[in-house]
């Protein structure tokens, strides 16, 4: 069966042109014109889940931000589908809130299909990124990452985590005790150009931060070493 992509967006000519454009590189696109007939779409959907959400900021009957809040907070799969917001708006600060409410992406109107479709495949890479099974998990004291099961846990409670910001944690543990820049993290988690002023990735720092660490603010995992990037720590005590 091909990927499906669900799109919520209620320009009719949009979706109509994504279907077709998407549908020609491989994927189904099922569309729903509002917030309301995209959650009752992921409710609904069984034995066959969707691979990723297309989701519009401005919907005729809900904001998207909380849309995407709604789709977070559903029963899995459904809440940890990858979402890529499609925005019309230029303000920065509505892109960064809906990344640090569980969107995975955001892609600026108008835009090209071609750039859809690279910011599609890699966010469908994302859960590839992980060692293949078999795999012990990685623990760290009181923190374990099993790759497999993709999940976190902190004194054996799950933390939540987007795909996104589970591969952005595994690219920091699977380097514990190195720096990596920003560059090195979002080359290895988009394996596409970026904006060299693009600061989303620190967003999803601070997501994984607020789940994993104890003082989020005084984190003792993800280290800010300044000037240079990100660390994490090796720490066996917690």
């Amino acid at each position: 069966m091909l990927p499906q992509i669900l799109m919520i967006e209620d320009d009719q000519r949009l979706a109509a042109m994504v279907q077709t454009y998407l549908g020609g590189h491989g994927y189904a696109v099922v569309h729903a014109s509002t917030g309301a007939a995209g959650l009752a779409a992921l409710r609904a959907e069984v034995g066959y889940p969707f691979a990723a959400v297309l989701l519009d900021l401005m919907l005729p009957d809900a904001d998207g931000l909380d849309v995407c809040r709604r789709v977070r907070s559903l029963p899995a799969p459904a809440s940890s589908v990858p979402i890529v917001m499609l925005t019309a708006k230029g303000d920065p600060f509505d892109r960064v809130i809906g990344l640090e409410i569980g969107a995975d992406d955001y892609l600026p109107k108008p835009f090209e299909p071609r750039e859809l479709l690279a910011r599609l495949r890699a966010v469908l890479r994302r859960p590839q990124l992980a060692t293949q099974g078999g795999e012990a998990p990685l623990r760290f004291g009181r923190l374990e990452i099993d790759r497999d099961a993709r999940t976190v846990s902190v004194d054996g409670n799950t933390r939540m985590l987007t795909a996104y910001q589970f591969d952005l944690l595994m690219a920091l543990a699977e380097c514990a005790g190195r720096i990596l820049t920003r560059d090195q993290l979002m080359e290895r988690l988009k394996g596409d150009k970026h904006d060299p002023f693009d600061r989303s990735i620190d967003v999803h720092i601070a997501r994984v931060r607020a789940a994993i660490e104890d003082d989020p603010k005084h984190p003792r995992r993800i280290l800010t070493i300044r000037g240079s990037g990100y660390m994490f720590a090796r720490l066996q005590d917690g």
